[in-house]
């Protein structure tokens, strides 16, 4: 299990997460949705290990790492045991598409005929026959999104963290990545996604976490999403439905 107990994250004088609690099991969905700027993405680089909290705990698989303002634990590097999809996805601009997929595998895979097979799986999957060996900015964004969750998935890692990963892929496209996380889910793979698409939560997630103001609001199955127990949990649902 991947589990931040009591997160504190603050740049300068601004207090970001206050004390969240949040847990990435493996085998299922987590789904963190909740208002821009309440730290979502930073919960996300904490868990990453990419930006150490200033106080609480981190526990990555039984290994207890903790941090408070006079001590800090270093964790070695988590990747590729725990990768990250970042929303501005960060391909590499002078490799292909496949190239980039490929590059960082290589060094995950002994045999690379299977690695070869894994990756036209995900091609065809994924719909990236027809610009997988064009470059980055050949191409558009929603097709850099399959890339960069493509290329996270090659590295065999045991947790993945994704940011906003359907925010420009349309309904079929969305659907199939759904397909893919369920996949993901049947091979052990913890899976933690920030969303602000609701209705993909409803059908993705096994657990649920509503972040407000750098502070676990609510948490639960899907049915927090029909049933919400707190006030500011409804009003969010609510203005999310109109904005719809």
């Amino acid at each position: 299990m991947l589990k931040a107990t009591n997160i504190h994250k603050s740049f300068g004088n601004k207090d970001v997460l206050l004390g969240l609690d949040v847990s990435v099991k493996e085998g299922e969905i987590t789904c963190l949705i909740g208002p821009s700027g309440t730290g979502k993405t930073t919960l996300l680089r904490a868990l990453g290990g990419l930006d150490m909290p200033d106080q609480g705990t981190l526990d990555i698989d039984g290994t207890l790492y903790t941090f408070s303002p006079t001590h800090k634990d270093t964790i070695p590097d988590p990747w590729p045991h725990i990768t990250v999809v970042f929303q501005s996805l960060f391909l590499w601009p002078h490799l292909t598409l496949r190239e980039n997929i490929l590059l960082p595998a290589r060094n995950r895979w002994d045999d690379f005929k299977a690695m070869e097979t894994e990756l036209d799986g995900l091609i065809a999957s994924f719909e990236m026959a027809h610009f997988i060996d064009q470059y980055p900015n050949e191409a558009s964004l929603g097709q850099r999104q399959r890339v960069a969750i493509a290329r996270a998935i090659m590295v065999k890692p045991k947790y993945i963290l994704m940011d906003e990963i359907t925010s420009s892929l349309d309904i079929e496209q969305v659907y199939k990545i759904l397909t893919r996380l369920e996949e993901l889910k049947g091979r052990g793979i913890g899976i933690l996604l920030i969303t602000h698409q609701i209705g993909f939560a409803k059908r993705a997630a096994d657990h649920i976490v509503f972040m407000d103001k750098g502070e676990t609001t609510e948490s639960g199955n899907a049915s927090i999403l029909t049933e919400p127990k707190t006030k500011r949990l409804k009003e969010f649902l609510s203005m999310v439905k109109m904005a719809h």
